[in-house]
């Protein structure tokens, strides 16, 4: 893993980490699982490209879905 990969994921895992406090205090569904997925997927994408992209897409993603 090199350290572009380990920033990347630190700041996805942060944002995450804010999604799913988010989430959980105000009963969304969408933040929560999102908050979820960011703190967790760093842990299995090894490609510095690929995650970010993963990781712009699940932060975007309730800004566009409401639930």
């Amino acid at each position: 893993m090199d350290t572009q990969a380990m920033l990347w994921g630190l700041v996805f895992g942060s944002v995450g980490l804010g999604f799913f406090i988010y989430g959980r205090k105000r009963s969304r569904t969408m933040p929560f699982i999102c908050g979820l997925g960011l703190m967790l997927f760093p842990y299995f994408i090894s490609s510095t490209l690929l995650m970010v992209a993963i990781g712009c897409s699940l932060i975007a993603l309730p800004y566009f879905f409401r639930l």
